[in-house]
């Protein structure tokens, strides 16, 4: 059966087809670190501080990998809107290809480098050898991780977000089962502690990208990627790299600036460390429906710009940010009465860092509504293939905005952490001014993807070769 084009039709049933799917993933996948951390906060406060240090760290270089796919999600949509078959093959296969590439280089280096990047973020002498130890084990990981990435990012393109779901459903069950056994041991299995955690979902992200490459091959989902598209093609991928790299700048700011922050906030105390953690992964959940509807948007957008369709890729984001701002805003409500007892869930003796965590969530809680404006209409512009203006705001809004008032609220204006805390929704709010602006400058509007005549001609001459060889 033909799947609805994303074209035509209603766009509020669109997008909601698009992103509950792409909401429902990203609750499982954060369910990673809601279950290791859970399951290591059984262990002490101490060892949920060692996991939260590594968290920003995994974020940066996640972000790197992450934003590269933006690349094959942005122009697979563009190319699907168009009906250009051929190209979705070629951008399925040269993106692998690249973020494979880049993951390698990455993993060895973190490796290596763990112990070094662990004592550089003011680590105590505590926690240094279970957070290292840690981060190996997920530095290991980030070649399924950046697999997997490359295969979500594929199928949102095409407005396939159904199968992604049932994978990482499926990998989310098996790390709860294995987070116990390899934290605590069970029978032959040893107790590895804190490790135990990262060495759970290394295995299951290896099986969740396996899976995923079986699926991409298979040609059910609108694409036929052959062995042969698997060719290097540098013009290409130079391209490729170029429309994906400011989004892994802007995911790298955030993962970088979160990590500044975590710097921050560790220099007064394993507490308040602990309390952030805590509070950020509670946060997680609430800032999950914007990241949905800002991935729905882009896919939408792409191939309606693909179509040639620019009125109907703005009311796609008109659309889009009433919805995003809306539930948003009733999640902050939501989130607000119930932070306590949420934090309570993770850490139930953790006495001073549950006052903090709650405090932390209560403080953000209220500009929710404000940060899903924001994803809806920087989705927009990815969607129209404009990454650097994302990138721009994104890189203002933490490094012009959020430091300099997280400063000066918690030293200038002794606030101590809950300057911090404070520095976050400020910054929200006036972030949002700075993008809603830059968004009504259209500049997005322009971005022509598709007008590179030349690719197009190199792709379409070697199907006619592997054809002619094949006959």
């Amino acid at each position: 059966m033909q799947r609805p084009s994303l074209t035509e039709g209603s766009i509020m049933n669109a997008l909601v087809r698009i992103a509950v799917p792409i909401i429902f993933s990203s609750v499982l996948q954060t369910m990673y670190q809601i279950t290791d951390t859970y399951w290591v906060g059984q262990l002490s406060a101490s060892a949920v501080a060692a996991v939260s240090l590594v968290f920003p760290i995994n974020f940066l270089l996640i972000a790197i990998g992450g934003g590269l796919p933006i690349a094959g999600t942005v122009l697979i949509a563009q190319y699907k809107g168009r009906g250009d078959e051929r190209m979705m093959n070629h951008v399925a296969a040269q993106t692998f290809l690249m973020v494979f590439v880049v993951s390698l280089v990455l993993s060895g280096l973190g490796f290596v480098f763990s112990e070094s990047i662990i004592r550089a973020m003011g680590a105590g002498p505590d926690i240094v050898a279970d957070a290292t130890s840690f981060l190996r084990y997920t530095f290991l990981g980030f070649v399924f991780v950046f697999g997997f990435f490359v295969f979500e990012s594929l199928m949102r393109g095409l407005g396939s977000v159904k199968a992604p779901v049932r994978i990482v459903l499926g990998t989310v069950v098996l790390n709860a089962i294995l987070d116990p056994l390899f934290i605590f041991g069970w029978g032959p299995i040893p107790a590895w502690g804190v490790s135990g955690a990262a060495l759970a979902t290394l295995c299951t992200q290896a099986m969740a990208t396996v899976i995923g490459l079986l699926v991409l091959l298979g040609g059910k989902h609108g694409l036929h990627v052959k062995a042969a598209d698997f060719a290097p093609d540098w013009a290409f991928m130079k391209r490729a790299f170029f429309i994906g790299f400011p989004s892994s700048i802007e995911q790298s700011a955030r993962a970088f600036g979160a990590t500044i922050m975590t710097a921050l906030v560790a220099g007064f105390g394993t507490v308040t460390l602990a309390a952030m953690g805590i509070g950020i992964r509670v946060l997680m959940f609430a800032i999950i429906p914007a990241m949905g509807l800002s991935i729905a948007t882009s896919a939408l957008v792409g191939q309606n710009i693909g179509a040639r369709k620019m009125d109907r890729a703005l009311a796609i984001n008109r659309i889009g940010s009433i919805l995003a701002f809306v539930t948003l805003t009733l999640g902050g409500v939501v989130l607000w009465f119930v932070a306590y007892p949420l934090s309570e869930l993770f850490m139930p003796d953790g006495g001073e860092a549950l006052d903090r965590s709650a405090e932390f969530i209560r403080i953000l809680a209220p500009t929710f509504g404000l940060v899903g404006w924001q994803m809806v209409l920087m989705g927009t512009m990815r969607g129209a293939g404009d990454t650097k203006s994302s990138m721009i705001l994104t890189i203002v809004s933490q490094y012009l905005i959020q430091f300099p008032l997280a400063y000066i609220f918690a030293h200038v204006m002794q606030l101590g952490s809950v300057g911090i805390w404070w520095s976050f929704s400020v910054t929200n709010a006036i972030s949002t001014v700075v993008i809603v602006l830059w968004y009504m400058r259209g500049s997005w509007k322009s971005k022509n993807l598709l007008g590179d005549a030349a690719l197009r001609e190199k792709v379409a001459e070697e199907t006619i070769a592997d054809e002619g060889m094949v006959s």
